[in-house]
C-alpha cells in the first residue's frame, strides 16, 4: 500500500486531535459545573426544608439519614449523609455570592426563590454551554476544590484561594498545601492594606518586585530537619533537587538560570547562590541563602551583586535586577537602616515546616490594626 501521509495530512490529523481535546476539556468542565450546581441546589432545598419546618437538630440529622437512604436507593451512590451535609454547607457559604453573580432576570425574589437552576433555562442545563461562555459562571472549579474552600471562614481569604486555584490550575492537593502553608497570610503580611484587599478581588498580581515577596517562605518540601545542623550549601542542594517545588512556592513567572553564578573583579571571585529570571517582571532575580540571622554585611554584598548584573548583564530592555536574601532570621530595623528606600533588595525569612496558621492570622490582624491606627482609618474586618 502506497504511503500517502504528507504535511497536509498531518495538519488534518492534528486538527482532528485538537477538536477531540477541546471536547474532552468541555465535557470535564461541564461535568464539574453540573455537579457544583446540583450540590448547591440540594443544599438549598435541605436548608429551606429545615428552616421552613423549624426542624430541631436531632430531627434534622434523622431527616438527612432518611434522605440519604432514599437517594442512594434511586441513584445507587453519591449521596451519603456526609455529602448531604457538605451540600448544605456549600449552599450556606456560597448562596450570597451566587445571588450577586446571577443575571438580573434571575435575581427577583419571585423567581423560584433564587434557584440557581433557573439560570440554565426552563429545561435545566440545556443552555449550560452558553452559560459557561457568558459572564455568569458562579463556579469555576471542581466540586472537590469547593469541598476544601467552603471550610475557609474568612470570605476574602476563601475568594483569594478560589481565584488562584482557577488561574494557576491548582490540583486539590496543591490547593490544600497552599492553604495549610498560609499563602494568603504570608502574601498579605508583605503588602499594605490596600493591596491586601486586592488579593481577594484579583488574586496575586506580579506588577512590581515587592509583589513576589512572601514572609516567611515555606520550604517544608525540602525534607530538611529543622533541628539538624545544615549549611548554606546543604540548603542550596536541597532546593536544586526540589527545584519544581521551590518555583511553585517562590511564585509566578520564575525561570531558573544558574547555581553558584560566578563573576570576578580583578583577582577576586564572587558566587551568587541562585540566579532566576522573572518573565512577568522582565528582570533577573538573585537569591542569596543565609542559614543564620541576617547581617548588614549580607545586605551590602547583595547590593554589589545587583549592581554587577545591572551594569554588565541586563540589557536595555530589561528592568532593574532584584536581590532577595533568604535567611533564618531578620531584623526589619537593620534592613530598613542599611538599604535606601528605593532599593530593589528584599529580605525574607524561610521556614522548614508549615507555619502555625492561627499565629499568622493573629499577626495579620494586629498588623492591619496598627496600620489603620497609624493612618487614622476606621478598622474594618477582612
Amino acid at each position: 500500500m502506497k504511503k500517502i501521509i504528507n504535511n497536509t495530512t498531518n495538519d488534518f490529523f492534528e486538527s482532528v486531535a485538537q477538536i477531540i481535546e477541546q471536547a474532552r476539556r468541555f465535557v470535564g468542565r461541564t461535568a464539574d459545573l453540573t455537579l457544583c450546581v446540583t450540590y448547591f441546589e440540594v443544599g438549598r432545598m435541605i436548608v429551606e426544608e429545615e428552616q421552613g419546618g423549624k426542624i430541631r437538630a436531632e430531627y434534622g440529622s434523622e431527616m438527612l439519614l432518611e434522605l440519604s437512604k432514599f437517594l442512594n436507593g434511586r441513584f445507587k451512590k453519591g449521596f451519603s449523609v456526609g455529602n448531604l451535609k457538605n451540600a448544605r454547607q456549600f449552599y450556606r457559604v456560597y448562596s450570597d455570592f451566587v445571588q450577586q453573580t446571577l443575571p438580573k432576570k434571575f435575581s427577583n425574589e419571585n423567581n423560584q426563590k433564587h434557584r440557581l437552576m433557573s439560570a440554565f433555562d426552563e429545561d435545566n442545563f440545556t443552555s449550560i454551554r452558553q452559560t459557561m461562555s457568558s459572564e455568569f459562571n458562579p463556579f469555576i472549579l471542581s466540586w472537590s476544590h469547593y469541598q476544601v474552600l467552603m471550610r475557609i471562614k474568612n470570605e476574602d481569604e476563601r475568594r483569594f484561594y478560589e481565584l488562584e486555584a482557577a488561574k494557576q490550575q491548582w490540583s486539590v492537593v496543591f490547593l490544600k498545601r497552599q492553604y495549610h502553608s498560609s499563602l494568603y497570610e504570608r502574601l498579605a503580611l508583605s503588602r499594605n492594606k490596600d493591596e491586601v484587599m486586592r488579593l481577594a478581588i484579583e488574586g496575586q498580581k506580579i506588577e512590581k518586585p515587592r509583589d513576589i515577596m512572601k514572609n516567611p517562605l515555606v520550604l517544608e518540601f525540602l525534607g530538611v530537619d529543622e533541628k539538624s545542623e545544615y549549611s548554606e550549601t546543604d540548603l542550596e542542594t536541597a532546593i536544586i533537587s526540589k527545584l519544581s517545588h521551590f518555583l511553585l512556592e517562590f511564585g509566578k513567572g520564575f525561570l531558573f538560570e544558574a547555581r553558584q553564578k560566578r563573576f570576578s573583579f580583578g583577582e577576586q571571585h564572587f558566587f551568587i547562590d541562585l540566579v532566576f529570571y522573572n518573565r512577568l517582571l522582565q528582570c533577573y532575580v538573585l537569591i542569596d541563602l543565609k542559614t543564620t540571622e541576617l547581617k548588614h554585611q549580607d545586605l551590602g554584598q547583595m547590593q554589589m551583586y545587583v549592581n554587577y548584573f545591572d551594569r554588565f548583564i541586563k540589557t536595555g530592555k530589561e528592568k532593574p535586577t532584584v536581590g532577595i536574601l533568604l535567611c533564618k532570621e531578620k531584623n526589619d530595623s537593620i534592613v530598613e537602616l542599611t538599604l535606601p528606600e528605593d532599593s530593589n533588595i528584599y529580605a525574607s525569612e524561610y521556614s522548614l515546616y508549615l507555619p502555625d496558621k492561627v499565629l499568622l492570622q493573629q499577626k495579620l490582624a494586629e498588623w492591619i490594626e496598627e496600620f489603620e491606627e497609624e493612618h487614622g482609618w476606621i478598622a474594618d474586618e477582612i
